[in-house]
C-alpha cells in the first residue's frame, strides 16, 4: 500500500491525514484515516519537523496495511544528504524501513531535488526522496493520476486535512 501524508494546523493542535491507495496511476484513495492531534510544539525556524513529525507518526500508527512508501508535502533533504528535513526524519522515525518521497512546491535553496512538470503547468514540482532513489521517485510522482501539477491523490489528502474538524 502506498500514502499520502499532509498535516494542517490549527489554532490549538493540527489535523493529520492519509490517503491510502495501491498503484501510483490509482485515481482514487483505498482507504483514507484523519487524526486530531490536540497539542502541537511551537514553530522553530529550522526545525520544522519537531512539529509535523509527532503528528504523521502518531497517524501512521493507525495505519494496520504495510506501506510500501510514503508521500509527504515538503521536502526530505534540505541540501544534500547530510541535511535533514522532514522525510528524512519521518524515514528514520520509521526505522529506515518505509521509503519517504517528498514532493514540494516551492524550490528550497540547496536542496538536491529532481523536478517534475505536470499537466500544462511550467511551475515544477520538487521531488527528494530516501530509501530511494530521486529519479525513481520523480518518475512516480510523474505517473500519478491528474491532469494537473499536483497530482489528484495529493491533493485530497491536502484537502482532508484543511476540512476537517
Amino acid at each position: 500500500m502506498l500514502a499520502c501524508v499532509d498535516v494542517d494546523y490549527r489554532d490549538t493542535g493540527a489535523v493529520a491525514a492519509c490517503v491510502l491507495f495501491q498503484a501510483w496511476g490509482d485515481s482514487e484513495s483505498a482507504a483514507e484515516c484523519i487524526e486530531q492531534v490536540a497539542q502541537v510544539e511551537t514553530y522553530q525556524p529550522g526545525q520544522f519537523y519537531r512539529r509535523e513529525l509527532p503528528c504523521l507518526l502518531s497517524l501512521l500508527a493507525r495505519i494496520k496495511e504495510p506501506l510500501e512508501t510514503i508521500v509527504i508535502d515538503g521536502y526530505v533533504w534540505l541540501g544534500d544528504e547530510t541535511k535533514p528535513g522532514l522525510g528524512a526524519h519521518l524515514f528514520e522515525a520509521l526505522g529506515r524501513n518505509v521509503p519517504v518521497v517528498g514532493v514540494a512546491k516551492s524550490r528550497f535553496a540547496g536542496a538536491e531535488a529532481e523536478t517534475v512538470c505536470r499537466g500544462s503547468s511550467r511551475r515544477p514540482l520538487y521531488v527528494s526522496a530516501a530509501g530511494m532513489d530521486r529519479q525513481t521517485a520523480a518518475r512516480h510522482i510523474q505517473s500519478m493520476h491528474g491532469p494537473y501539477r499536483i497530482p489528484t491523490l495529493l491533493r485530497k489528502v491536502d484537502q482532508l486535512c484543511r476540512r476537517s474538524e
